[in-house]
């Protein structure tokens, strides 16, 4: 049985999709955030030493496995039976690589970097909090948002070229892009004069699978509107 270790507002909430999509069976252990910090509670790390979600655990092959990624490529491999992959050997399996890594390795850092910028002033001690706003304007007027920017038109131009990133058919890549997507929806107006980004957004929102996952899951800020939550 494999057990999905879900955090509130995360990114975890790919993997009840995913599962959904499958059609397999699984249960949840729910975790809260620290209202304080909205970091993952320390009960994470008896499941994993990093103590971040997602983790999910199975059963069958005593397998505990964190990172959304290599869940997906886990899950896919394991139980897909050809589903949700392009056939290997093929321009689309490339591309279904290359999305399904691009991800967190290229298109989350710069929206972390904007949400950790964005939170500085508030966190400062009261007395530095002035120079914390200059110091949070600069680096995203000047490094963070144009970064931002880049990767949004850039998803942009990929989906303007194919209905979903590894080509015509949805895939994993697909699932897995969603968070960037939403999560820069949110928070850097993605949507805003990118209409294939929209229109990948309310494709999504749109799958049954989708829908099952919210309803397991619980509420999720990004199925609509909301802030972009804490790692």
């Amino acid at each position: 049985m494999i057990t999905v270790h879900h955090l509130d507002n995360s990114r975890s909430q790919r993997v009840l999709w995913l599962l959904e999509e499958l059609e397999l069976p699984y249960d949840i252990q729910f975790y809260k955030r620290d209202p304080k910090t909205m970091m993952a509670p320390k009960s994470l790390r008896a499941i994993h030493p990093l103590g971040k979600s997602p983790v999910i655990t199975d059963t069958d092959g005593n397998v505990t496995l964190a990172e959304s990624g290599a869940i997906i490529e886990y899950l896919i491999n394991k139980y897909g039976n050809g589903r949700l992959a392009p056939a290997r050997d093929t321009p689309e399996y490339i591309r279904f690589i290359y999305w399904l890594h691009y991800a967190e390795g290229s298109a989350m850092p710069p929206l972390l970097l904007k949400l950790i910028f964005g939170m500085l002033p508030k966190k400062a001690p009261l007395p530095f909090r002035p120079f914390a706003f200059l110091v949070s304007k600069g680096a995203q007027t000047q490094l963070i948002n144009p970064q931002v920017k880049l990767h949004m038109d850039y998803w942009e131009r990929s989906l303007s070229e194919s209905e979903w990133f590894a080509g015509n058919d949805f895939t994993a890549a697909d699932i897995q892009m969603s968070f960037p997507l939403e999560a820069a929806a949110a928070r850097a107006g993605a949507t805003d004069n990118r209409p294939h980004v929209g229109a990948f957004l309310r494709r999504i929102h749109d799958r049954p699978s989708y829908q099952r996952a919210l309803h397991r899951g619980g509420p999720y800020a990004y199925a609509s509107k909301g802030g972009m939550p804490a790692s």
